[in-house]
């Protein structure tokens, strides 16, 4: 696998963790404008929270996709997901879109495992573990 290949691997991974990194500033303000300023912490660590669940249930499902379909259709579905995602929290018109949004960018955020696999199955396995 040409190196090129193995940075794009690494970008959508790096793309994927980032979402997160830039939704949990936010979703307070957001969260503050769709409900109640005071329940405010509860939805922040249920949405958190279902987004980590998604994740963690969805590994293994995109991984075994991964493995029927190719790597690279699973890969672009959940970089097509996490875009959808990313519309669906800009235009959230109520505090319940939130949650299936969310549950949506967990899902999609699992790319690590597949992104992973990519490079394990690609080139000279001697090589194997310096990638």
């Amino acid at each position: 696998m040409p190196d090129r290949a193995i940075a794009l691997l690494l970008f959508i991974v790096t793309l994927d963790a980032a979402g997160i990194g830039l939704i949990m500033p936010v979703l307070p303000g957001l969260l503050d404008q769709l409900s109640d300023p005071a329940s405010t912490p509860a939805h922040y660590g249920l949405l958190l929270s279902l987004y980590a669940l998604a994740q963690c249930l969805a590994g293994p499902v995109l991984g075994a996709l991964s493995d029927r379909y190719g790597r690279r259709p699973v890969l672009l579905a959940s970089l097509a997901g996490a875009a959808v995602d990313y519309v669906v929290m800009a235009a959230a018109p109520a505090l319940w879109v939130l949650y299936p949004g969310r549950i949506l960018a967990g899902i999609t955020g699992a790319t690590g495992a597949v992104a992973a696999a990519s490079i394990a199955d690609a080139g000279d396995p001697s090589r194997r573990a310096r990638r």
